[in-house]
């Protein structure tokens, strides 16, 4: 059971003077947590939100002096330190009992577009989060500026997070050896995306896989699945190969900690009369009996199709103009924490924005939603 929102954010810290806190920093919190499941974008709404919902935020919160004004709303969450913030939103998690035993954990980054402000020429937020595949839910996020800088962004994601009996998938940005020994020492399994960012490593298994494949892999112990899907005039046969045969890149698996394995995934696609064949590597800490690769592969876009679409399109993320001092960056996080508040509601069977909808019509169902976390 989620424990209340009390416990878990009374580590942020209020910077205003106390004598003269009118409105406590944990209604503050409240009222835009609320306000973005109900369907609020911005300040002005989340204060709407709060109006027509004070009764029922009453239950949860104080509000002694009804609900504040918009630019009171986001004074405060503003001026919250990000990181304690999205401290307190992973220590959360970790106490949600989800198992990440044999979870494939998919991390990845997320531009806010808009978060860029010309005059104070801030460049846009990028946000990289870990994201539960099969549980849907973010498990925790750190902000950067350039997306480039995500190399360093995950080992200090990873060390906050526990990931331990989980595969962790990271496309080839993360393919790094920081990041390989962070994820070992977490006592998690890794499927990392090679590409030419990593030129000896990526050409050696390349051409491992293209001299495999021209003597029909006889010599070569492996483990192969393949799935076909169909769908809109279109056909896609994927396979996978993985292989403990390291002898390829022999001279570099002591710099990989946990580097047991390396596979190739062969997407062909049929469209029409049109063929297309496109061929990714990996490396794995997987052994061949591990029968999770191609799951790991498989799963590793559901965070672009489950958070970062989600996100966009149900959430309205990347035409958000909060830009005021931390504001972009904490109500990144507040998204986060209503996603998993939304998933976490099953009565409704509906998709994220048709729930946060009927979150704003129907109070008793917001608090449904609620109800998950308090």
């Amino acid at each position: 059971m989620l424990s209340t929102i009390e416990e878990h954010f009374a580590a942020v810290t209020d910077e205003r003077q106390q004598y003269k806190v009118k409105y406590p920093l944990l209604d503050i919190l409240l009222i835009t947590l609320v306000g973005v499941i109900c369907g609020a974008d911005g300040w002005e709404a989340i204060e709407e939100v709060g109006k027509n919902k004070l009764k029922l935020l009453k239950k949860y919160g104080y509000f002694h002096y009804g609900i504040p004004v918009h630019d009171t709303i986001a004074r405060i969450i503003s001026a919250i330190e990000p990181s304690q913030f999205q401290d307190c939103f992973i220590n959360w998690m970790k106490e949600a009992e989800i198992s990440t035993q044999g979870e494939i954990i998919a991390v990845d980054g997320k531009t806010v577009r808009r978060s860029y402000d010309k005059k104070s020429k801030q460049g846009a937020i990028h946000m990289v989060s870990a994201f539960a595949a099969e549980n849907g839910v973010v498990l925790g996020q750190v902000k950067t500026y350039e997306k480039s800088n995500e190399i360093t962004a995950i080992p200090d994601l990873l060390s906050k997070l526990d990931i331990k009996g989980a595969v962790v998938t990271i496309d080839a940005m993360g393919c790094q050896k920081a990041i390989a020994k962070k994820i070992i020492q977490k006592e998690a399994d890794y499927v990392l995306a090679v590409k030419g960012n990593q030129g000896h490593l990526s050409s050696a298994i390349r051409d491992f896989f293209n001299i495999a494949h021209e003597e029909n892999v006889k010599q070569l112990s492996y483990q192969f699945n393949e799935e076909i899907d169909k769908a809109h005039g279109r056909v896609e046969r994927r396979r996978y190969w993985l292989t403990e045969d390291l002898s390829s890149i022999n001279d570099l698996t002591s710099q990989w900690a946990g580097l047991k394995s390396v596979g190739m995934v062969e997407s062909e696609r049929h469209i029409g009369n049109k063929v297309t064949v496109d061929r990714r590597y990996f490396i794995c800490s997987l052994t061949e009996t591990d029968e999770l690769f191609a799951k790991a592969v498989r799963r590793h876009w559901s965070v672009e199709n489950e958070l970062h679409w989600v996100l966009d399109v149900s959430f309205r993320e990347d035409d958000s103009r909060i830009r005021r001092e931390n504001g972009a960056e904490n109500m990144a996080t507040a998204r986060h924490i209503t996603l998993n508040m939304l998933r976490q509601e099953k009565t409704c069977k509906k998709g994220i924005k048709a729930k946060r909808f009927k979150a704003a019509l129907d109070s008793d169902y917001a608090e449904k939603v609620i109800s998950t976390v308090f």
